[in-house]
């Protein structure tokens, strides 16, 4: 999620962790399967309420207005029900009996602090609810499926020649994919074909290619395009199309990418060892601080960003005594500052990203940190962009001292000693067998 539009001049509205440019569209990201409607987001403390489809605008209230964020919000399968819950049982009780505490610049003065509540499935009761949510939603996929699949008063017009086809779903599918070699998959894995197809036939009627999605000036250009470019097909990366593929629903967080090629095989304990001598990993790629430049070993980027910018993070962490925490805290200050083209070391913003580097490097600003109480925040903790390599490689100014340390970092356990036990007996899989079973 990039930061919300329309924020107030020093305040931070970044919600979740951006991604860098270069790895947008990626199989790691999480598909979002809740339909746009007209459904209303309620605050969980005050009457505000905002439309599903502008559910940022009401998670920035949460955290400016409440101080409260709500952990993965992409992961929770009905997010207004999820509210209507938590609305109620904070009515019950306070919020501190359910929620972790955040305190902010918890070394300075009491008037100076702040605490903040982060709502979370290592909370027991968070997590059944994520669980019967998205148990509840597959539930109604597998029957509008099911229910569209012995619908024969389907009728529509094949996006290609315009030909009508009434009665099953699957005649105008097949047709598509055998006269037009247009195929979005197996009529069985789709659900709400219909809306899938106008979803489809809007963007053929804005000139817009369904595979590389270039927009152009005219009909035949576009058909000229998608048949020689061999383009009749969907891009797979868009996210815009998860929501019609069944796959999508079977595991909370899951891509179809990740479920298409989960082994089975692991669930079973055979007994032996297995042989990971063959595992290859693949290069980490860190991004320059300023610019989008890339390196794929530490010591070129470090070296790209003293050499072209100036700026030297080892100097950086010799001179401050940055223990660990607090150059992951740095990095991910300095990369939301850069990204919302706002001077680091005095404040001023600027309108591009061209206009702020241009500015660090005429002023000399590119080592001059402000005050550490502007940067050595618990909210830095939390990646300015996920996919930062940068932060794995960072490392102690002082190796010996890793207890004294370790009181800086609030650490929440995670209990994996039954996962395989977890795994077989899944909810979401024992739905689908019996679902399979019967049908």
């Amino acid at each position: 999620m990039a930061s919300c539009a329309g924020s107030k001049e020093g305040e931070d509205c970044i919600l979740e962790p951006l991604c860098f440019p270069e790895q947008q569209v990626s199989s790691t990201s999480t598909p979002s399967l809740q339909s746009p409607g007209s459904e209303m987001l309620v605050c969980l403390f005050c009457p505000e309420s905002v439309p599903l489809q502008q559910k940022d605008i009401l998670l920035k209230h949460l955290l400016l207005e409440h101080k409260l964020v709500i952990a993965d919000v992409r992961l929770i399968a009905d997010l207004p029900k999820y509210l209507s819950y938590w609305r109620s049982r904070f009515l019950e009780q306070p919020v501190t009996e359910f929620c972790s505490v955040i305190k902010t610049n918890s070394n300075g003065p009491i008037e100076k602090q702040e605490n903040y509540f982060l709502l979370c499935d290592v909370l027991p009761e968070d997590l059944i609810l994520r669980e019967r949510l998205q148990q509840k939603r597959l539930e109604e996929v597998l029957e509008q499926q099911q229910l569209e699949r012995e619908d024969n008063s389907f009728h529509h017009s094949c996006m290609f020649c315009s030909e009508e086809f009434t009665g099953n779903r699957s005649s105008l599918l097949n047709h598509m994919a055998r006269e037009h070699s247009f195929s979005i998959g197996l009529p069985d894995n789709i659900v709400y074909c219909k809306e899938f197809l106008e979803t489809l036939q809007s963007k053929l009627d804005e000139l817009q290619c369904l595979y590389c999605e270039k927009t152009f000036r005219d009909k035949t250009t576009l058909r000229d395009h998608m048949r020689k470019k061999s383009h009749r097909r969907i891009n797979a990366n868009n996210r815009e199309y998860d929501r019609f593929y069944v796959i999508n629903y079977l595991e909370l967080g899951k891509t179809w990418e990740e479920v298409q090629s989960e082994d089975d095989g692991e669930l079973v304990d055979d007994g032996h060892n297995d042989d990971w001598s063959d595992w290859r990993a693949h290069p980490m790629s860190a991004v320059c601080l300023f610019c989008h430049h890339q390196s794929e070993t530490m010591d070129l980027i470090y070296t790209h960003m003293k050499e072209s910018h100036g700026f030297d993070l080892h100097q950086l962490r010799t001179e401050l005594d940055l223990r660990f925490y607090q150059q992951v805290k740095l990095v991910n200050f300095i990369r939301r500052q850069i990204h919302q083209n706002h001077c680091y070391g005095c404040q001023q913003k600027f309108d591009s990203r061209e206009g702020i580097l241009s500015h660090i490097q005429t002023e000399d600003h590119v080592m001059m940190l402000p005050d550490a109480s502007a940067w050595d925040q618990p909210q830095y903790y939390f990646p300015t962009y996920e996919n930062d390599a940068l932060l794995c490689t960072l490392s102690d100014s002082d190796d010996g001292c890793e207890d004294s340390h370790s009181k800086d970092v609030p650490v929440i356990a995670e209990d994996v000693s039954e996962l395989r036990t977890l795994k077989q007996t899944s909810i979401l899989k024992q739905l689908l067998k019996n679902r399979n079973s019967c049908s």
